[in-house]
Protein backbone atom coordinates (compact mmCIF):
# COMPACT_ATOMS: atom_id res chain seq x y z
CA UNK A 1 0.00 0.00 0.00
CA UNK A 2 1.24 3.11 -1.14
CA UNK A 3 -0.67 5.57 0.69
CA UNK A 4 -2.86 5.99 3.73
CA UNK A 5 -4.98 8.99 4.52
CA UNK A 6 -6.16 9.01 8.21
CA UNK A 7 -8.70 11.22 9.96
CA UNK A 8 -11.21 10.92 12.54
CA UNK A 9 -15.39 11.65 12.62
CA UNK A 10 -17.25 14.04 15.42
CA UNK A 11 -19.86 15.52 13.76
CA UNK A 12 -17.98 15.40 10.91
CA UNK A 13 -21.51 14.59 8.58
CA UNK A 14 -21.38 17.55 6.33
CA UNK A 15 -17.83 16.97 5.39
CA UNK A 16 -17.54 13.72 4.84
CA UNK A 17 -18.85 13.50 1.16
CA UNK A 18 -16.52 16.18 0.04
CA UNK A 19 -13.63 15.17 2.14
CA UNK A 20 -13.99 11.69 0.31
CA UNK A 21 -14.03 13.19 -3.36
CA UNK A 22 -11.27 15.32 -2.44
CA UNK A 23 -9.08 13.07 -0.79
CA UNK A 24 -9.58 10.92 -3.33
CA UNK A 25 -8.34 13.08 -6.42
CA UNK A 26 -5.72 14.20 -4.43
CA UNK A 27 -4.16 10.06 -3.51
CA UNK A 28 -4.57 9.27 -7.43
CA UNK A 29 -2.60 11.84 -8.15
CA UNK A 30 0.21 10.74 -5.61
CA UNK A 31 -0.55 7.36 -5.41
CA UNK A 32 -2.73 6.02 -8.48
CA UNK A 33 -5.65 3.36 -7.53
CA UNK A 34 -2.79 2.00 -4.39
CA UNK A 35 -4.37 4.26 -1.05
CA UNK A 36 -6.50 3.51 1.57
CA UNK A 37 -8.77 6.05 3.74
CA UNK A 38 -9.13 5.41 7.21
CA UNK A 39 -11.97 6.69 9.18
CA UNK A 40 -12.09 6.45 12.85
CA UNK A 41 -16.06 7.27 14.33
CA UNK A 42 -14.81 8.84 17.71
CA UNK A 43 -18.51 8.44 19.12
CA UNK A 44 -20.23 10.71 16.66
CA UNK A 45 -24.06 11.94 17.98
CA UNK A 46 -24.42 12.84 14.36
CA UNK A 47 -25.09 9.69 11.22
CA UNK A 48 -21.34 9.80 10.55
CA UNK A 49 -20.81 6.28 10.98
CA UNK A 50 -23.62 5.67 8.61
CA UNK A 51 -22.38 7.63 6.31
CA UNK A 52 -18.43 6.25 6.08
CA UNK A 53 -19.95 2.66 6.04
CA UNK A 54 -22.47 3.73 3.04
CA UNK A 55 -18.98 5.07 1.18
CA UNK A 56 -17.29 1.75 2.49
CA UNK A 57 -19.92 -0.32 0.63
CA UNK A 58 -19.18 1.73 -2.67
CA UNK A 59 -15.75 2.06 -2.12
CA UNK A 60 -13.30 -0.55 -0.30
CA UNK A 61 -10.15 1.09 -0.33
CA UNK A 62 -12.48 3.25 2.82
CA UNK A 63 -11.93 1.73 5.83
CA UNK A 64 -14.24 2.46 8.81
CA UNK A 65 -12.91 1.97 12.29
CA UNK A 66 -15.74 2.27 14.87
CA UNK A 67 -14.94 3.22 18.35
CA UNK A 68 -17.10 1.89 21.13
CA UNK A 69 -17.65 5.44 22.39
CA UNK A 70 -16.16 8.83 22.57
CA UNK A 71 -12.70 8.61 23.69
CA UNK A 72 -11.01 11.47 22.43
CA UNK A 73 -9.66 13.42 19.20
CA UNK A 74 -5.83 12.49 19.99
CA UNK A 75 -6.86 8.76 21.00
CA UNK A 76 -9.15 8.27 18.33
CA UNK A 77 -5.70 9.54 15.92
CA UNK A 78 -3.85 7.13 17.52
CA UNK A 79 -6.26 4.14 16.89
CA UNK A 80 -6.31 5.76 13.42
CA UNK A 81 -2.57 4.89 12.24
CA UNK A 82 -2.45 2.11 14.39
CA UNK A 83 -4.83 0.89 10.87
CA UNK A 84 -2.86 2.20 8.60
CA UNK A 85 -0.44 0.39 6.70
CA UNK A 86 0.73 2.82 3.47
CA UNK A 87 4.19 3.40 3.20
CA UNK A 88 3.07 6.82 3.48
CA UNK A 89 0.65 8.19 5.90
CA UNK A 90 -1.12 11.38 5.54
CA UNK A 91 -3.24 12.30 8.78
CA UNK A 92 -5.74 14.77 8.66
CA UNK A 93 -9.23 16.49 10.16
CA UNK A 94 -12.10 15.42 8.18
CA UNK A 95 -14.09 18.97 8.52
CA UNK A 96 -12.03 20.44 5.50
CA UNK A 97 -10.91 23.39 8.07
CA UNK A 98 -8.31 21.38 6.30
CA UNK A 99 -7.43 20.95 2.54
CA UNK A 100 -6.86 17.28 1.72
CA UNK A 101 -4.71 19.23 -1.33
CA UNK A 102 -2.05 20.11 0.93
CA UNK A 103 -1.40 16.23 0.31
CA UNK A 104 0.36 16.90 -2.69
CA UNK A 105 2.65 19.77 -1.60
CA UNK A 106 3.62 18.48 2.19
CA UNK A 107 4.98 15.07 -0.66
CA UNK A 108 6.82 17.61 -2.79
CA UNK A 109 8.44 18.89 0.27
CA UNK A 110 9.05 15.52 2.02
CA UNK A 111 10.78 14.56 -1.17
CA UNK A 112 12.83 17.57 -1.64
CA UNK A 113 14.26 17.87 1.78
CA UNK A 114 14.29 13.97 2.19
CA UNK A 115 12.28 14.53 5.39
CA UNK A 116 10.49 11.79 7.31
CA UNK A 117 7.68 14.21 8.25
CA UNK A 118 6.20 17.32 6.80
CA UNK A 119 3.11 19.11 8.94
CA UNK A 120 1.43 22.33 9.10
CA UNK A 121 1.76 25.22 10.77
CA UNK A 122 -0.94 28.46 10.76
CA UNK A 123 0.87 31.65 9.68
CA UNK A 124 -1.86 33.37 11.85
CA UNK A 125 -4.20 31.19 14.49
CA UNK A 126 -7.67 31.31 13.38
CA UNK A 127 -10.84 32.16 15.20
CA UNK A 128 -11.74 35.03 17.07
CA UNK A 129 -9.30 37.02 19.71
CA UNK A 130 -9.61 34.88 22.91
CA UNK A 131 -8.68 31.71 20.56
CA UNK A 132 -6.13 33.35 19.95
CA UNK A 133 -4.88 34.47 22.86
CA UNK A 134 -5.55 31.00 24.75
CA UNK A 135 -3.43 29.52 21.86
CA UNK A 136 -0.68 31.44 22.23
CA UNK A 137 -0.48 31.03 26.18
CA UNK A 138 -1.45 27.58 25.77
CA UNK A 139 2.09 26.85 23.65
CA UNK A 140 4.48 29.04 25.20
CA UNK A 141 3.49 27.57 28.46
CA UNK A 142 4.20 23.80 27.27
CA UNK A 143 7.27 25.27 26.07
CA UNK A 144 8.63 26.47 29.53
CA UNK A 145 7.65 24.03 31.66
CA UNK A 146 8.56 20.53 29.17
CA UNK A 147 11.35 21.94 26.99
CA UNK A 148 9.73 20.56 24.09
CA UNK A 149 9.53 22.94 21.17
CA UNK A 150 6.47 22.36 19.84
CA UNK A 151 5.76 25.37 17.21
CA UNK A 152 2.70 27.83 17.77
CA UNK A 153 -0.48 27.28 15.68
CA UNK A 154 0.50 23.32 14.83
CA UNK A 155 -2.30 21.57 12.97
CA UNK A 156 -3.68 18.08 13.02
CA UNK A 157 -2.27 17.76 9.07
CA UNK A 158 0.57 15.87 8.53
CA UNK A 159 2.39 13.61 6.04
CA UNK A 160 4.24 10.83 7.84
CA UNK A 161 7.00 7.58 6.84
CA UNK A 162 5.98 4.49 7.59
CA UNK A 163 9.07 4.69 9.99
CA UNK A 164 7.72 7.27 11.68
CA UNK A 165 4.39 6.25 12.36
CA UNK A 166 5.84 2.73 13.70
CA UNK A 167 8.04 5.11 15.81
CA UNK A 168 5.16 6.88 16.83
CA UNK A 169 2.97 4.08 18.30
CA UNK A 170 5.26 2.41 20.20
CA UNK A 171 4.58 4.96 22.93
CA UNK A 172 2.53 3.22 25.08
CA UNK A 173 0.99 6.43 27.04
CA UNK A 174 -2.96 5.94 28.47
CA UNK A 175 -3.19 9.85 29.09
CA UNK A 176 -1.45 10.83 26.00
CA UNK A 177 -0.83 14.30 24.54
CA UNK A 178 0.02 13.36 20.45
CA UNK A 179 1.36 17.10 19.90
CA UNK A 180 3.80 16.33 22.42
CA UNK A 181 4.34 12.78 21.62
CA UNK A 182 4.75 13.88 17.42
CA UNK A 183 7.52 15.94 18.81
CA UNK A 184 10.07 13.73 20.98
CA UNK A 185 9.55 10.91 18.04
CA UNK A 186 12.06 12.61 16.54
CA UNK A 187 13.60 12.43 12.57
CA UNK A 188 13.61 14.54 10.20
CA UNK A 189 10.46 17.47 10.23
CA UNK A 190 9.58 19.83 8.17
CA UNK A 191 7.00 22.24 8.65
CA UNK A 192 4.90 24.54 5.84
CA UNK A 193 3.27 27.16 6.83
CA UNK A 194 -0.66 27.10 5.70
CA UNK A 195 -3.96 27.98 6.00
CA UNK A 196 -6.73 26.72 8.15
CA UNK A 197 -10.21 27.19 7.11
CA UNK A 198 -13.39 28.32 9.58
CA UNK A 199 -15.69 25.50 8.23
CA UNK A 200 -17.14 24.29 11.51
CA UNK A 201 -17.08 25.73 15.29
CA UNK A 202 -14.53 24.71 17.70
CA UNK A 203 -15.46 21.72 20.38
CA UNK A 204 -13.03 23.14 22.47
CA UNK A 205 -14.72 25.09 25.47
CA UNK A 206 -12.45 27.00 27.41
CA UNK A 207 -12.50 24.09 30.67
CA UNK A 208 -11.86 21.56 28.02
CA UNK A 209 -8.59 24.04 26.77
CA UNK A 210 -7.40 24.04 30.31
CA UNK A 211 -7.41 20.15 31.14
CA UNK A 212 -5.77 20.09 27.52
CA UNK A 213 -3.13 22.14 29.02
CA UNK A 214 -2.66 20.36 32.40
CA UNK A 215 -2.69 17.14 30.89
CA UNK A 216 0.00 18.24 28.10
CA UNK A 217 2.14 19.65 30.91
CA UNK A 218 2.07 16.60 33.53
CA UNK A 219 2.88 14.01 30.58
CA UNK A 220 5.87 15.57 29.62
CA UNK A 221 7.52 17.37 32.51
CA UNK A 222 8.19 16.84 36.18
CA UNK A 223 8.82 20.65 36.65
CA UNK A 224 5.20 21.61 38.56
CA UNK A 225 6.79 18.96 41.59
CA UNK A 226 10.00 20.56 41.10
CA UNK A 227 9.03 24.13 41.36
CA UNK A 228 6.77 23.11 44.32
CA UNK A 229 9.89 21.84 46.30
CA UNK A 230 11.80 25.27 45.81
CA UNK A 231 8.63 27.17 46.46
CA UNK A 232 8.05 25.43 49.67
CA UNK A 233 11.88 25.62 50.57
CA UNK A 234 11.37 29.40 49.84
CA UNK A 235 8.13 29.80 52.03
CA UNK A 236 10.30 28.19 54.65
CA UNK A 237 13.53 30.15 54.72
CA UNK A 238 11.04 33.23 54.84
CA UNK A 239 9.23 32.19 57.35
CA UNK A 240 12.64 31.47 59.32
CA UNK A 241 13.69 34.94 58.89
CA UNK A 242 10.20 36.25 59.84
CA UNK A 243 10.33 34.62 62.92
CA UNK A 244 14.09 35.64 63.99
CA UNK A 245 12.79 39.30 63.07
CA UNK A 246 10.35 38.28 65.92
CA UNK A 247 12.42 37.61 68.32
CA UNK A 248 14.48 40.42 68.00
CA UNK A 249 11.38 42.90 67.82
CA UNK A 250 10.36 41.16 71.19
CA UNK A 251 13.52 41.52 72.91
CA UNK A 252 14.89 44.43 71.81
CA UNK A 253 11.98 46.86 70.76
CA UNK A 254 8.07 45.72 72.19
CA UNK A 255 6.09 42.66 71.42
CA UNK A 256 3.98 43.05 68.50
CA UNK A 257 0.58 43.48 68.52
CA UNK A 258 -2.22 42.34 66.59
CA UNK A 259 -3.50 39.22 64.56
CA UNK A 260 -3.69 40.61 60.88
CA UNK A 261 -0.60 39.58 60.04
CA UNK A 262 -1.39 36.42 61.73
CA UNK A 263 -4.44 35.48 59.92
CA UNK A 264 -3.07 36.29 56.44
CA UNK A 265 -0.40 34.17 56.94
CA UNK A 266 -2.44 31.24 58.38
CA UNK A 267 -5.06 32.10 54.72
CA UNK A 268 -1.83 32.24 52.45
CA UNK A 269 0.02 29.05 53.75
CA UNK A 270 -3.04 27.41 53.93
CA UNK A 271 -3.92 27.78 49.87
CA UNK A 272 -0.13 27.02 49.21
CA UNK A 273 -0.40 23.91 50.81
CA UNK A 274 -3.77 22.89 49.09
CA UNK A 275 -2.21 23.79 45.56
CA UNK A 276 0.58 21.55 46.48
CA UNK A 277 -0.82 18.90 47.60
CA UNK A 278 -3.71 18.97 44.64
CA UNK A 279 -0.41 19.17 41.57
CA UNK A 280 0.96 16.10 43.27
CA UNK A 281 -2.26 14.69 43.42
CA UNK A 282 -2.56 15.09 39.50
CA UNK A 283 0.27 13.21 38.98
CA UNK A 284 -0.73 10.76 41.23
CA UNK A 285 -3.70 10.44 39.31
CA UNK A 286 -1.88 9.61 36.20
CA UNK A 287 0.14 6.70 37.84
CA UNK A 288 -2.99 5.59 38.70
CA UNK A 289 -4.26 5.43 35.00
CA UNK A 290 -0.75 4.29 33.61
CA UNK A 291 -0.38 1.27 36.33
CA UNK A 292 -4.39 -0.11 35.03
CA UNK A 293 -2.76 -0.37 31.03
CA UNK A 294 -6.54 0.11 29.66
CA UNK A 295 -6.80 0.24 26.08
CA UNK A 296 -6.94 3.87 25.00
CA UNK A 297 -9.62 3.04 22.91
CA UNK A 298 -11.97 0.29 22.35
CA UNK A 299 -13.14 -0.68 18.74
CA UNK A 300 -16.75 -1.92 18.47
CA UNK A 301 -16.03 -2.66 14.38
CA UNK A 302 -13.76 -2.59 11.66
CA UNK A 303 -15.47 -2.58 7.92
CA UNK A 304 -12.35 -2.95 5.74
CA UNK A 305 -12.95 -4.93 2.92
CA UNK A 306 -11.14 -8.46 2.55
CA UNK A 307 -11.60 -11.38 0.41
CA UNK A 308 -14.62 -10.28 -0.73
CA UNK A 309 -16.39 -9.45 2.87
CA UNK A 310 -16.27 -6.89 5.66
Amino acid sequence: MKLSIVATLYRSAPYIQEFYERSCTAARELAGEDFEIILVNDGSPDDSVDLAIALHQRDPRVVVVDLSRNFGHHKAMMTGLAAASGERVFLIDSDLEEEPEWLLTFNRQMQDERADVVYGVQEKRKGGMMERVTGSIFYKVFRALTGINQPDNIVTARLMSRQYVQALLSHQERELNIGGLWIITGFKQATQVVRKHSSSPTTYTLSHKISHLVNAITSFSSLPLVYTFYTGLLISLSALFFIAYLVVRYFIFSPPSGYTSLIASVWLFSGLIIFFVGVQGIYISKIFSEVKQRPYTIVRQIHRKTTGTD
